[in-house]
């Protein structure tokens, strides 16, 4: 195993000789939080699992606090990462920030990515002129200053919310498991590199096909985020809301999201 691999726990299903698809977790996750899909892929195609850095599972010793300042830090691990696994092209399945994180990564290496698969994605959380992001600057204020005065309690507060249902839910005692996980001062910065980014003026350099999957309900991304990228992508792209409520739906609602990420997976747009 190489430096990269072992850093971010990369695992390898499936098949060598199929297509691979490589599955980024977002904020707060890990690479277990694509448990209920990694059975329907395993049979026909090369599946890469991996943990960004920051995440509970890895070793905080690694986490640089100015490389992860910005999103390129995590797009050029990304990068590292494929290299090493000698990885020609992939379908890339992002969660959340994975999923900007893979478009940067595409910005540079394109010839890696033969599509993107975009869920719960925004290039913008911070409302801005003829912009919804869904949050304003003193609700961000008031999000750092709770996850740095009592990072437990901010976690079992946000869980649900973030989730979408009770703390009694299964996918909410497991994302409340991963979040507590993380060191707090690490996971602190990493949502302020999250929540105070702006991706925006790189979307119309994105050239890779860009398939963007949404809640119709979700805390973190207004629905209109969806079409705005839509809208504003470089490549081709299509859309598709569903009637999920949650930012992590593949978590809440895998009867519903599985089949939908299996279709895109499986269909090319048509260029």
């Amino acid at each position: 195993m190489g430096i990269v691999e072992e850093a971010h726990n990369v695992k390898v299903l499936g098949p060598g000789d199929r297509p691979t698809i490589v599955l980024a977790h977002g904020f707060g996750t890990d690479q277990s939080v694509w448990k209920h899909l990694v059975p329907h892929l395993v049979d026909d195609h090369r599946v890469v699992l991996f943990d960004n850095m920051g995440a509970g599972t890895t070793n905080p010793e690694y986490f640089d606090f100015e490389r992860y300042a910005t999103l390129e830090g995590y797009a050029y691990d990304v990068l590292a990462l494929l290299e090493e696994l000698r990885v020609e092209s992939c379908v890339f399945v992002g969660h959340s920030v994975s999923a900007v994180i893979g478009a940067i990564a595409s910005v540079n290496r394109p010839d890696l990515f033969s599509k993107i698969i975009m869920i719960s994605a925004s290039p913008r959380y911070l409302n801005d002129v003829d912009y919804y992001g869904g949050f304003e600057q003193e609700d961000l204020d008031q999000l750092f200053e709770a996850m740095a005065s009592n990072y437990k309690a901010w976690c079992s507060g946000f869980a649900p919310l973030a989730v979408g249902g009770d703390m009694d839910s299964v996918a909410v005692q497991e994302f409340s498991r991963t979040l507590f996980n993380m060191r707090p001062d690490i996971a602190l910065r990493v949502g302020q590199t999250i929540f105070q980014s702006d991706y925006r003026n790189l979307l119309c350099q994105v050239m890779v096909p860009c398939h963007i999957i949404q809640s119709l309900k979700d805390l973190a991304v207004p629905v209109v985020v969806s079409e705005y990228l839509h809208q504003n992508l470089g490549g081709e792209s299509i859309v598709e809301v569903m009637s999920t409520d949650g930012h992590l739906p593949q978590l809440s609602s895998p009867d519903v999201v599985v089949p939908v990420l299996l279709r895109h997976i499986r269909y090319d747009i048509a260029v």
